[in-house]
């Protein structure tokens, strides 16, 4: 009984040591991966190999605003089958059973009832006009030295309205940073 114990002990031991070698410190750099705390004090990892990019830095581009376009949607008229519900009324036989008494004197009572049920599918009939959407909407903004690369200029990205927005109403070559929605317009 105490040597089970005592064994027991030692492996809970050597699995706290085990896992507080590998928890280390708060800014610790551990295959190329940065931790620590930003000025708010939450926790991030950042990628400190070749990019020096942030992974939440990742997705949002900056630059210099060049122009902006607004795509419209483009809808047509088109025709699909027209889906209409039929239902009908049936009835089917349902079987009811009750139990009374135990082992010997146990009798078994059985009845059925007719119960009605409505059935509906969706049938085709005859056909609907209705518009159809060719080209959805899109918002995009170009931008010039994206990413502080002053080679990369004219690079289009497609963004929300409310981004949009806010890049048409700045002044030309404005500096704007925004997480684009796709790149290309």
């Amino acid at each position: 009984m105490f040597g089970k114990r005592l064994l027991v002990s030692g492996a809970i031991a050597i699995l706290i040591g085990t896992l507080g070698a590998c928890s280390g410190g708060g800014d610790s750099v551990d295959n190329g991966v940065s931790h620590g705390q930003d000025d708010t004090g939450t926790a991030t990892a950042r990628e400190t190999g070749s990019g020096g990019a942030s992974s939440a830095q990742d997705d949002t581009v900056r630059g210099l605003k060049d122009t902006v376009r607004h795509v419209t949607a483009k809808t047509t008229r088109a025709t699909r089958p027209r889906l209409v519900r039929r239902c009908s009324s049936t009835t089917h036989r349902v079987r009811h059973t009750s139990s009374s008494g135990t082992g010997s004197r146990r009798r078994t009572r059985t009845w059925y009832t007719t119960e009605r049920y409505r059935s509906c599918t969706k049938v085709r009939s005859g056909t609907e006009i209705y518009r159809k959407t060719v080209r959805t909407e899109k918002w995009c903004v170009e931008l010039d030295d994206v990413n502080g690369d002053e080679r990369r200029d004219d690079v289009w990205y497609q963004v929300s309205s409310s981004v949009y927005g806010d890049a048409r109403t700045a002044d030309d070559h404005a500096r704007l940073e925004f997480a684009p929605v796709a790149e290309g317009c």
